[in-house]
């Protein structure tokens, strides 16, 4: 799906997105991370910094500008172990003093079928993981953080990474790197797994938000159109690959070439990701099968 925001990118600037809510969008652009990641300043006095970002100088110097003096960062949290969310937490919390809070390090929250894979080293990936993530303190589903006038409820939304939180405000969902406007979340193994980034989506639908704060792009402005488009779009997937496959066996890659015609080559490796992703979500429905162990280059054939 086509980019919906404005491409130029707002780096270090203060947006005001609700009242106590304010937005700082790091200065690490690309492909994968739109126009940067959005870190999130969230409280009138006793802030919590959500999503602190890459390791940058600038942003840290930005994060801690905006501070005005009544204000301190009381709760530095983070949604996941990527490295365009989490590294800046520990030179934040040196400036800052507050305790980090995230669901767990990066390995925390895999599924059983993607801890074997790891284990067994047959499918590579590992995209960008803060593999020295490590939270003060651990946030356990349905976990409340408290200040003066927030309160954020943790939601474990495992699928684009394992250990990976939404965080519920009211009516309003920071929902990270699981739902955002301009494009859908990327889910590569073993690090993502899509039988749960599906069963997250599904456990988003049941809440009816008014606003989705992502973490990368401006606020999603209907979420149940958005999580409607996010499943119908996997599904979508689905039924090509499914499709593909009818004309005989084949790998992640030949087949996101075939499906993703229209994709950037600088994409296609994100793109057969995906594919795989679905791929082992599909062995896990009995519709295909592996004819060898699974690895990125393995091929498949329908069962």
């Amino acid at each position: 799906m086509p980019p919906r925001d404005d491409p130029d990118a707002p780096a270090g600037r203060v947006e005001v997105l609700e009242p106590g809510v304010r937005r700082i969008v790091a200065p690490n652009p690309s492909p994968m991370t739109f126009k940067g990641t959005n870190s999130y300043l969230l409280g009138a006095t006793e802030i919590a910094v959500i999503d602190p970002g890459p390791l940058d100088q600038n942003h840290l110097a930005a994060l801690l500008d905006a501070l005005t003096p009544d204000q301190r960062i009381t709760h530095i949290v983070v949604s996941h172990a990527h490295l365009d969310h989490s590294p800046l937490a520990t030179a934040l919390q040196k400036e800052c003093g507050a305790p980090i809070y995230g669901f767990g390090p990066a390995g925390k929250g895999r599924s059983a079928v993607m801890q074997r894979l790891a284990e067994s080293g047959l499918v590579g990936g590992a995209e960008g993981i803060d593999a020295a993530f490590s939270p003060d303190h651990e946030l356990e589903d349905g976990a409340l953080l408290k200040g003066p006038d927030w309160q954020l409820r943790a939601l474990h939304t495992p699928g684009h990474i394992g250990n990976h939180i939404c965080l519920a405000w009211d009516d309003i969902c920071f929902t990270a790197d699981h739902v955002m406007g301009w494009a859908s979340s990327l889910v590569s193994p073993p690090d993502g797994d899509l039988t749960d980034f599906m069963a997250s989506c599904r456990r988003l639908q049941k809440t009816e938000w008014r606003r989705f704060f992502p973490g990368h792009g401006d606020p999603v402005e209907n979420p149940k159109a958005r999580l409607d488009w996010l499943v119908a779009h996997r599904q979508s997937r689905e039924r090509a690959i499914l499709a593909a496959l009818q004309s005989g066996p084949a790998d992640a890659q030949s087949l996101a070439r075939a499906i993703y015609g229209d994709t950037p080559a600088g994409l296609m490796a994100a793109a057969s990701r995906n594919v795989l992703a679905h791929l082992i979500d599909l062995v896990g429905k009995n519709k295909v099968a592996p004819k060898a162990p699974l690895r990125a280059d393995t091929r498949f054939y329908l069962a």
